[in-house]
C-alpha cells in the first residue's frame, strides 16, 4: 500500500500537535509557588478530574492513527481508524468543554469571561474534528491516489487545527488557575497523558 503510510504518518505528526491543547487545560506549566483558596482550589480539582479521562480518549486516539502508520494498512483500515479517531477526540473535547462550563467561574478576575471563551474554544476544536471525522468518511478508498490526496488535505486541515487557538485555554490557565491545577493530582496525570500522545 505505497503511499498512503507515509501521508498518514504526517497525519499522525500534525495529530500529536492537538495533545498541546489538552495540556494547556491540565496545568502543565504554571507554578505552584503561592497557595491557592479553598474555592479555587476545589474549582481546580472538578474540572482536572473532568479532564483526566478525556485526556486518556484523546491519546488513544492519537496512538491509534500512529500504529496505522507502521502497519501496512489498507486503505479502508487507515479510514476506518482515523474517523473513530477524530470522533473520539471530537467527544473528548466536547466533554472537557461540558466540564468546565459545569464548574462555573474560577474566582479569578474576569473568571466567567475566560471560563466562557475556554468553553467556545472547547467546542470549536470538537466540530473541527467532527468535521475530520466527516471528511475522512468521504474518502475514496478505491483510487490510491484520490485518497492519498485526500489525507494529504486532511493532515493540512490537522496541522492547522493543531496550530491554532488555544489561546482562551491558556488565558483560562493563567496566575492563581494555573496554580491551583498544578496542585490536582489528577492534573498532572492528565497533562502526563496528554505529552506521551505526542511522542
Amino acid at each position: 500500500m505505497e503511499g498512503t503510510n507515509p501521508v498518514n504518518k504526517k497525519l499522525a505528526a500534525a495529530l500529536s500537535g492537538g495533545a498541546v491543547l489538552v495540556l494547556a487545560l491540565s496545568g502543565c506549566g504554571g507554578s505552584s509557588g503561592d497557595d491557592t483558596d479553598a474555592k479555587l482550589g476545589s474549582w481546580a480539582k472538578q474540572v482536572c478530574l473532568a479532564v483526566q479521562p478525556q485526556a486518556k480518549k484523546i491519546e488513544a486516539a492519537n496512538t491509534a492513527i500512529q500504529k496505522e502508520t507502521s502497519d501496512n494498512s489498507t486503505p479502508e483500515q487507515v479510514r476506518q481508524t482515523d474517523s473513530q479517531a477524530f470522533q473520539d477526540m471530537s467527544d473528548a473535547y466536547k466533554a472537557i468543554g461540558a466540564a468546565v462550563n459545569s464548574a462555573g467561574a474560577p474566582d479569578v478576575d474576569n473568571g466567567a469571561t475566560k471560563q466562557q471563551n475556554a468553553v467556545k474554544e472547547l467546542n470549536d476544536i470538537s466540530a473541527s474534528y467532527a468535521a475530520l471525522k466527516k471528511q475522512v468518511d468521504g474518502l475514496d478508498i478505491k483510487d490510491q491516489a484520490k485518497f492519498a490526496d485526500g489525507l494529504k488535505g486532511i493532515a493540512t486541515s490537522l496541522d492547522k487545527l493543531s496550530t491554532s487557538g488555544n489561546d482562551a485555554l491558556k488565558t483560562l490557565e493563567e496566575g492563581d488557575v494555573g496554580k491551583a491545577m498544578t496542585k490536582q493530582e489528577a492534573c498532572k496525570s492528565a497533562s502526563a497523558a496528554a505529552s506521551s500522545g505526542t511522542a
